[in-house]
């Protein structure tokens, strides 16, 4: 028998041995996967608008124990801001700026350098090389599942950092933005919240789960805050803002799950 041959054969032998293996490892690792018991769900604070612990909420795996996921939120994120863009930056060739029909001088005697029109590239007044065209298309599809996921996982690293904060109600009996001030004042109190109430520049993203006209004109006059209803919750919106409140807490996690 040829050398050669016996070691290569044993060599395919033990690589088809080591395959096997770990094949039948990954099927008992996949098999005490699923036989282990699924948790219930994290728990949650919830606050009333004087600042004090009303109660808890169970939060879905789903939405707020997703993986942090950083390529795919990236690609979201700019995929999001890709659709953003107006793309009407445009600029004119040689062929597309008017007049330079005329040769400046001509091709020889002159002791200058050769030039066929005045709108080339490199006169004052001429064509733009490699510039930005309106024709150009920057729309990116995005999924609305990766869109989902992609929330699920900021979500889920926003309340890993303690910077969620759930509020029972943001509801006030008039539109009125001094009451808006104590009620943020009052949130405040939590710990490591101390900044939506100091800071001048936009600290704070307050999803609102439906339409409240007096809520809306009290809140949008802080500087520390933005407001966005919760149906329109996105990845860019929550990492733009350090903090994120969610208002009605219950109905918005039901909202939220229901997007995935």
């Amino acid at each position: 028998m040829d050398p050669v041959r016996s070691r290569d054969r044993d060599y395919n032998g033990n690589k088809n041995m080591k395959e096997d293996n770990k094949t039948q490892k990954n099927i008992e690792t996949s098999e005490n996967t699923r036989s282990r018991p699924t948790s219930n769900g994290m728990e949650a604070k919830i606050y009333n608008q004087k600042g004090i612990e009303k109660g808890k909420i169970i939060l879905s795996e789903k939405v707020f124990g997703a993986k942090w996921r950083a390529d795919l939120v990236h690609q979201v994120v700019e995929g999001m801001r890709s659709n953003k863009r107006a793309g009407t930056a445009d600029t004119k060739g040689r062929g597309e700026v008017s007049g330079g029909g005329k040769k400046p001088w001509k091709q020889k005697g002159t002791g200058r350098a050769r030039h066929g029109s005045t709108r080339s590239p490199i006169w004052v007044g001429g064509g733009v090389t490699h510039g930005p065209l309106a024709e150009k298309n920057y729309k990116r599809k995005i999924s609305k599942t990766m869109r989902a996921q992609a929330l699920f996982s900021v979500l889920s690293k926003k309340l890993k950092d303690e910077e969620i904060l759930f509020v029972d109600s943001l509801s006030l009996p008039g539109i009125k933005t001094k009451d808006a001030v104590e009620v943020m004042k009052n949130l405040a109190k939590a710990s490591g919240f101390k900044m939506i109430a100091e800071s001048k520049k936009p600290k704070a993203l307050v999803a609102l789960y439906e339409r409240n006209e007096k809520a809306e004109k009290s809140f949008r006059n802080l500087s520390q805050l933005e407001m966005v209803f919760l149906k329109n919750l996105n990845p860019v919106d929550v990492l733009n803002h350090r903090y994120l409140l969610i208002e009605n807490p219950e109905e918005s996690v039901k909202f939220l799950e229901s997007r995935g």
